[in-house]
């Protein structure tokens, strides 16, 4: 059984005029645990969508949703919330990083809406992630490529089946991208975590086996003209 189960998904919204503008349409796709893939694509055709629905962020029109056998679609917020608590990792683009929180704040406020807050284990994250003298810091007092590295710490906090990571190199410079991204692995290979990563960089996707294209998967990025039957 593969630890992510995706069937007959679609996400539609509606435009400010009024039109339906179909956005997801992914007939299948599976993952296995321990499985690492990149999808590729450009800005705008769906792959934060996609990483969102996975998620429980938002809720699809149709189909199916399986993590760990789990069905997520049909749950409620306070379910899909649990669920993603208990089994996903989610790193940010933009680290979603609480400001007022320091570092070590930042991944004990992770691991409290799953398991618990475990301040051992949050300290030897930052330590693993070279963040071992920030523990007090502020986001605001760390670079970039460091805040990326207490979203890491804090997406691997409750040791989850599934990590996913929507651009998470975007905002970092060629060399601090690929350190994060070997960051990033390492982690989830170290955890048995499942990677589910989306860019459009051709060097980050270059360093995955697996690099489907979303658009392949996603019918409705395709051109009517170029419909597959």
């Amino acid at each position: 059984m593969a630890l992510l189960e995706i069937r007959g998904l679609k996400k539609s919204f509606r435009s400010p005029d009024g039109q339906l503008h179909p956005v997801i349409d992914i007939p299948s796709f599976d993952l296995a645990a321990g499985q690492a893939v990149a999808l590729a694509g450009p800005s705008g055709t769906g792959k934060t969508t996609f990483l969102h629905l996975i998620a429980g962020i938002l809720t699809p029109d149709s189909g199916s949703i399986r993590i760990g056998g789990d069905e997520i679609v049909g749950l409620t917020e306070h379910g899909r919330d649990r669920i993603r608590a208990l089994r996903i990792g989610y790193i940010f683009q933009s680290f979603n990083l609480l400001q007022g929180f320091t570092c070590l704040e930042n991944v004990l406020l992770g691991m409290s809406f799953g398991a618990g807050a475990n301040q051992s284990r949050a300290e030897a994250l930052l330590r693993r992630v070279g963040l071992g003298d920030r523990f007090h810091h502020f986001p605001r007092q760390l670079s970039t490529g460091q805040q990326q590295r207490v979203a890491v710490a804090r997406a691997m906090a409750g040791k989850p089946q599934l990590v996913l990571a929507d651009e998470p190199t975007g905002n970092l410079d060629p060399a601090n991208a690929r350190e994060a991204l070997a960051l990033i692995r390492e982690t989830c290979t170290e955890n048995g975590s499942a990677l589910l990563l989306v860019s459009h960089d051709r060097e980050i996707l270059g360093a995955f086996d697996q690099v489907p294209s979303l658009a392949d998967l996603n019918k409705a990025s395709r051109p009517a003209a170029l419909s597959r039957p």
